[in-house]
């Protein structure tokens, strides 16, 4: 079988465009292929800071031959009261590229019409490529793209070369004023080239071993970590991975080359996170720890090359992170000298956001917004531990203005958290500030501590009230505050943490926390509103997320929300419920019941109450339903305030015969007034116990 290698050579790209594109043309050629009708293996990609290769095993050199009947204008209309082509019939043909005589005509329910045969397929591959090529890379797209010299195509980064081969065979065309070829460059240094190659077959090991670049990304990604732990071994510790900067150093070189440095064991006097963001984030290399889990005076980097003189290399490494970690040490004992109260005072004059104060301001709202959660969701806790957790609250942000945080932002709340410990304010308070900030992602962990969740909880509360009320609520792709992580995080904690609060009571409390010469540009209680429809979208977002289906998750959010922890309950109880094989006939039953009530209650207004008069009913079907509804209500009291959502559902078994036979023998809408109220009302007592499990009217079957 065929082989096709394509491969954009390009300027170094930065790091995280390169999985990204390589996802994007595996993609864009796999759906163009398949349009072209060009069948196919496995499309492979792979991607370096300086090249975008795909290469396409098992290609047909044909595409596929289709025939398809076209059809045209109706015989009325194509042919004249002789039998001959008219205009419309001639002009039919020759749109279809076919001749007069092979015109036949069909018939249908409309009519009889003009058709042909038309042929679709069957060309040469190597006619078919070149557009292809140029249209994918006309596809992958970049936050940013750039023109260079005089030409109007813009990129991510110049293109420099594009190789295209099927088999030994050029795949001709141009694109951005450069024409395909055979030609391929290497490594800059290590393998310039140019490489002529052959067939596409020769690319992946002439680029290897005489290019010296590895285009495979997990390839680069297991050399970096076989020889950085080889090396780190014969030290006798570990290299401390962390896969986001693993990914990214895999994708800032064509040609990995680990190599070990040291630094001063002094430095090892500053925190862990540190010293490893230090090393990480500026110098883009790994710390090496020790069997006890303690740094080493070690460090991993990866070079792009194998140098000539690998010890003056690997100096120049270690003069620059020593420079990164004199300015950390100067920073630690800068704040070690200070105390929160002075970071308390400085915080005085940094703003929040505009119109609603300082983060002074914000600290003290945590400190009240921390207190309210902490005594709603525990109420067995101690008044010493609320003191503490509001204590977090109020010292939450001091690190904002701590030297450290200036200079390595990342370390926010981490670095409240250590100089917490270090100053003696307790391990809740300490817990709280450097787990503040979590989650920080959907696959990020939330607080450990209960005083961690809390303050997390109540940070994202405050800021969510304040920017809802300001009006700055997200819209599309703008979410600048990150407010839908914020309730996703409210979300995930209360959830991991089995916390039972009211969040309608969260929200109002948090804006109670403002102070009343706010000037809001969304009234209080619509912001509340707005707040809480945000929240159900996030809530429906989460849980079809983890799998469950659409259906069930606005059924469950329909029958409210305020309680986080009971609707993951309930939710799934009736994922559980929705598997059953009569989960389509009692939903059915019950949105009987939900759509006459949401239909007349507009027109009887406040006569539904759900209270009914047995002494009126003079069906048996409907005595027969009151008394089942009687039977049932203490259990399910029980089973509701046990949070036994799944006995509940199962109460709905039983009631669903007596709903059956009610509907089957018994008129509602009756012309006595009385009895057509009360048997509203029966309905009405029904669908109120129905709808604290879900909203059976929402659900679709």
């Amino acid at each position: 079988m065929s082989s096709f290698v394509f491969e954009i050579g390009v300027e170094e790209m930065p790091a995280r465009f390169v999985p990204k594109l390589a996802k994007e043309i595996q993609g864009s050629l796999e759906k163009l292929l398949a349009e072209a009708m060009v069948d196919m293996g496995e499309v492979q990609t792979s991607a370096t800071p300086r090249r975008i290769v795909a290469h396409v095993s098992d290609i047909a050199l044909t595409q596929r031959s289709l025939e398809e009947e076209v059809t045209g204008p109706p015989v009325k209309i194509a042919f004249d009261a002789d039998g001959k082509l008219t205009k419309a019939g001639a002009g039919f043909a020759k749109t279809q590229g076919v001749d007069e005589t092979d015109l036949y005509t069909v018939s249908s329910a409309k009519g009889e019409y003009l058709a042909c045969k038309v042929g679709r397929g069957g060309g040469a591959t190597l006619d078919v490529l070149p557009g292809v090529c140029i249209k994918s890379v006309e596809s992958l797209n970049f936050p940013k793209k750039m023109r260079w010299g005089s030409r109007e195509f813009a990129f991510g980064r110049p293109i420099r070369w594009f190789l295209a081969l099927l088999d030994e065979q050029v795949v001709e065309f141009e694109l951005a004023e450069m024409a395909s070829g055979r030609l391929s460059w290497g490594h800059r240094i290590m393998g310039p080239g140019p490489f002529e190659m052959r067939s596409a077959t020769d690319y992946l090991e002439r680029i290897e071993q005489e290019g010296s670049v590895l285009a495979n990304p997990t390839l680069r990604a297991d050399l970096i970590l076989a020889r950085g732990q080889e090396l780190a071994a014969a030290l006798g510790g570990t290299v401390v991975w962390k896969d986001s900067l693993l990914e990214e150093v895999t994708n800032l070189v064509e040609y990995p080359v680990p190599i070990l440095g040291s630094f001063a064991p002094l430095y090892l006097e500053l925190p862990r996170e540190v010293l490893l963001t230090s090393m990480e984030k500026h110098q883009k290399s790994f710390g090496v720890e020790g069997p006890d889990g303690k740094l080493l005076p070690t460090f991993l980097t990866t070079l792009n090359i194998e140098p000539q003189d690998v010890e003056l290399v690997r100096k120049g490494w270690e003069r620059v992170l020593r420079a990164r970690l004199e300015d950390a040490r100067f920073f630690w004992e800068a704040d070690n000298r200070a105390n929160f109260e002075q970071w308390q005072q400085k915080l005085e004059s940094v703003v929040f956001i505009g119109p609603i104060g300082t983060v002074a301001d914000k600290c003290r709202r945590l400190e009240k917004l921390c207190t309210h959660i902490a005594m709603t969701a525990m109420p067995d806790l101690s008044k010493a531990k609320v003191a503490e957790f509001a204590k977090a609250g109020l010292l939450s942000k001091c690190d904002l203005v701590s030297e450290m945080v200036i200079e390595f932002d990342s370390l926010q709340g981490i670095m409240g958290g250590i100089y917490a410990e270090k100053k003696g304010l307790g391990t809740e308070v300490s817990q709280a500030l450097y787990e503040q900030y979590l989650p920080a992602g959907p696959d990020s962990p939330v607080p450990a501590s209960l005083a961690g969740a809390v303050l997390s909880m109540a940070d994202k509360a405050d800021t969510l009230v304040g920017c809802f009320g300001l009006k700055m609520i997200p819209t599309g792709a703008n979410d600048p505050y990150a407010l839908r992580r914020a309730v996703l995080g409210i979300i995930r904690i209360a959830l991991d943490h089995g916390l039972r609060l009211s969040l309608t009571e969260l929200v109002s409390q948090a804006q109670a926390g403002y102070p009343d010469k706010v000037q809001w540009k969304v009234p209080p209680t619509e912001a509340h509103a707005k707040i809480m429809d945000f929240f159900a979208g996030r809530l429906r977002a989460f849980f079809t997320g983890q799998g469950v289906s659409t259906k069930v998750a606005d059924a469950a959010i329909g029958a409210g929300f305020d309680d986080l922890s009971g609707l993951k309950g309930r939710i799934e109880a009736l994922d559980a419920f929705a598997r059953e094989d009569d989960f389509e006939q009692a939903v059915l039953t019950f949105k009987r019941a939900s759509n006459i009530i949401r239909k007349q209650g507009d027109e009887v207004g406040d006569g539904l109450t759900g209270e009914y008069d047995l002494t009126i009913m003079d069906e048996v079907a409907e005595k027969g339903l009151a008394e089942k509804l009687r039977q049932t209500a203490p259990r399910f009291d029980e089973l509701w305030k046990a949070d036994e959502f799944a006995g509940l559902l199962g109460l709905l078994r039983e009631l669903r015969p007596s709903v059956d036979e009610f509907f089957d023998n018994v008129m509602v809408m009756c012309e006595d007034e009385g009895m057509r109220l009360n048997r509203l009302n029966l309905l009405k007592a029904l669908v109120d116990r129905l709808g604290k499990l879900a909203d059976f009217g929402a659900l679709q079957v």
